[in-house]
Formats: C-alpha cells, sequence, structure tokens
C-alpha cells in the first residue's frame, strides 16, 4: 500500500534565512497562499518571538490559509511558545515547532548544561505546548551528530510529554544517507511509542548531500520531509522541495507520494526566485533554465528520435517550457534540421550536410548559436 510523505515546507522561515532574501509580510502573503496552492501539507511561516514583523507575517498567515497547517518555530522557552500561540491563534490548523540542541557539541558549548537536563527542558517544552494545540513538533538540533543512544532517549520523553512529530535534523549537513537512514530506523525500533507520530527530515546541503538524506530518511522509517523551493536556506541550503517530491514521483516502486501539484513547481520556483531576489542555477535539478536543454550532438540525436533516451520527466509534467535543441560546436546534423525545420526551412540531406561545415565555423566562434545567426546561414546557403 502507498504511504503519504507530509511535505513541509520552510521556504519563508529557513529560506529566508538566506542573506539578502528577507521577506515583508505583503511578500510572505503571497507566498504562502502560492505554497498553499502548491499542496504543501505544513507551512512554517516564521519565528514569531524573532520580531515584531516576523509575528506579523505569520499571524496575517494564519489568517489566510484554509487547508494547509500553519507552523510557528520556537526555542524551549516559555516567551518563544507563548508568542508563537498568540501569533498562531488565528489558524484553522496550526502547529507549534519547539526544540532544541541534543549532541555533545551543543550541550557542552551552546547550553553548557548536561544530558538530564536538556531532556528535561526538551520536556518542559513539548508540555507547555501542548497547552495550546495538541499539534506539536520537536526539533532535536545537531540530531545527525548526536549519539543515537541518547537521541532515542530524548525522543521517548518528549513523545510522552505530547509531541506528535519529531524532527531529526542534519543541521550541518554531516550526514551520510546511509547513516541517516540508519538513524531514522534505530529510533523506529528502539523508541517506545513511536508509532504514534511522525519522523521528520530535516537536511541541509553544506556537503550537497541533503536531498539523498531526506529520501533516505524516508526509506528508514521518517514520513515527512521539510524543505524549501529551490533548495534556499542557511548556508548551503536545505532540502529542494522540487527535487524530493520528483523523485517519489518518478519513483512509485518506492511506494510512496505527496499532495504536491507538480505542475506548479515551475512557475512557484520562478515566483520565489524574484520575491527573494536569489537566481537559480542554470544546472538546478527540475528548475533550472538548462533542465531541459540538450546541447550534446550525441544527446540531441537520441532525444530527437525518442524524448526518453535523454528525459526521464515531461518538461509539462513540472510546469516547465518544452524541452530546448541548444546549438553549439557540439551539436550534430539532426540538431541542425530540426531547429532548421522549426524556423520553416525544408532543405535536403545533402543541403544539410553542406550547411553543417557552415555551422561548426560559426559554432567554433560563439557559445550559441541563436535563431538570427540562423537564418542569416540558411537565408546565405539559399541565394547560392
Amino acid at each position: 500500500m502507498s504511504k503519504k510523505v507530509f511535505i513541509f515546507d520552510t521556504t519563508l522561515r529557513d529560506g529566508e534565512q538566506v542573506p539578502g532574501c528577507k521577506l515583508n509580510t505583503k511578500e510572505k502573503l503571497v507566498l504562502a497562499l502560492r505554497l498553499e496552492e502548491l499542496g504543501v501539507d505544513i507551512l512554517e511561516a516564521g519565528f514569531p518571538v524573532s520580531s515584531p514583523g516576523d509575528f506579523e507575517s505569520v499571524n496575517q498567515i494564519a489568517k489566510a490559509l484554509k487547508n494547509t497547517v500553519v507552523c510557528g518555530l520556537t526555542r524551549a522557552v516559555q516567551k518563544d511558545i507563548e508568542v508563537a500561540a498568540e501569533a498562531l491563534k488565528p489558524a484553522k490548523r496550526f502547529r507549534i515547532h519547539t526544540g532544541i540542541g541534543t549532541s555533545d557539541l551543543h550541550i557542552k558549548y551552546k547550553f553548557n548544561s548536561n544530558k538530564e537536563e536538556i531532556i528535561e527542558r526538551a520536556v518542559k517544552a513539548v508540555a507547555m505546548a501542548r497547552n495550546f494545540t495538541d499539534d506539536v513538533e520537536f526539533y532535536a538540533e545537531d540530531a545527525g551528530r548526536t549519539d543515537n543512544e541518547y537521541l532515542a532517549r530524548v525522543i521517548e520523553a518528549v513523545i510522552k510529554a505530547g509531541a506528535t512529530t519529531l524532527n531529526i535534523p542534519d543541521t550541518t549537513g554531516y550526514c551520510l544517507p546511509y547513516q541517516y537512514q540508519a538513524k531514522m530506523e534505530y529510533l523506529v525500533n528502539n523508541v517506545k511509542g513511536i508509532e504514534n507520530a511522525i519522523l521528520s527530515c530535516h537536511c541541509h546541503n553544506d556537503l550537497g548531500l541533503a536531498t539523498a538524506n531526506s529520501i533516505a530518511g524516508v526509506m528508514g522509517g521518517a514520513r515527512q520531509i521539510e524543505c524549501t523551493i529551490n533548495g534556499l536556506g542557511e548556508r548551503a541550503g536545505n532540502t529542494a522541495l522540487e527535487e524530493v517530491v520528483m523523485i517519489l514521483n518518478q519513483h512509485k516502486d518506492l511506494g510512496y507520494y505527496t499532495h504536491i501539484n507538480p505542475t506548479l513547481l515551475n512557475p512557484i520556483s520562478r515566483e520565489v526566485s524574484d520575491v527573494m531576489r536569489m537566481q537559480v542555477q542554470p544546472n538546478k535539478a527540475i528548475v533550472g533554465a538548462n533542465a531541459f536543454s540538450h546541447s550534446s550532438g550525441i544527446h540531441q540525436d537520441g532525444f530527437l528520435k525518442e524524448a526518453q533516451t535523454y528525459e526521464i520527466i515531461n518538461p509539462a509534467e513540472v510546469g516547465a517550457e518544452d524541452s530546448k535543441i541548444v546549438l553549439t560546436a557540439r551539436s550534430g546534423r539532426s540538431a541542425l534540421a530540426f531547429r532548421l525545420h522549426k524556423l520553416g526551412y525544408e532543405f535536403t540531406r545533402n543541403d544539410i550536410d553542406a550547411l553543417y561545415g557552415i555551422f561548426t565555423e560559426v559554432a567554433d566562434k560563439m557559445k550559441e548559436v541563436k535563431e538570427a545567426d540562423l537564418k542569416i546561414m540558411a537565408d546565405n546557403f539559399s541565394k547560392k
């Protein structure tokens, strides 16, 4: 039987932590409505106690969303939790996301504390959040570098206190996929009451493994992925929503699904890029400008014969423009013939052979042969 993976979007919270990506309330509200339309299950709207502006943003989003659960982040601090509850009060459904660091590094240097005290603080925070809502998520910050046995003790304690979702963050992007999967499996097999809660992946991309780790986490027993549009986030970024969604869509044999509408992925990617003033790298999976472009002659020839030889996703499936045949010095005759035909020229095979020699000379002098260049080349040839 297929198993649903909940999509927890944190573009407006963790994604906004990218330098230069600060959003005002109006911008956040517009994107929040787009994310609800996309089909995200939970939207982390912000960190209400951090500033009056963030409180207002979370409050306005809480009023506006009709289907998506609105979430607010807090530390394991009473005031944080109370302020978040106040900001989230208008929401039809809301979640308080509270937590504390659990790795030896965090316990010693960040909190100057000990393991037992950290568990006490975690339990107290969850119990406090339960006074406001029965939807409480607990994050064990730096869980990726936390000893599994101790992590299991923390998770078991907060489940007893009322946590319904357990966020297991790879805060520094340190884990390898098999390690992150094993961590989830350990919790599934060693935490009493884990069957009453949802394990969640929150992976950072410091080593370029955020997406791989999130999928590995799901395979290890997690049923929620925390992610952002375009992979925006602290330092090297977070798990990219569009990547994990399409991996699960493509690998139906894994038996997982989401409620995301994939045809909206490219439109919302562009909107987030514009509003947050962060350009998407051209070779970005799913939403990059080159994601469906072909410039190598071997690839172009195969693609023109059968698209699936070099494309595993139809561009329309993710709301992208049609596939592109880009003409460069690496392109072959079939690509040249295709592009000329698209422009309305009808040349014989011998004509294309003759034109190809002219084309390669032009292509060697520029990065890409554009439509205007092709027309000049074709018109001059036709006059001969």
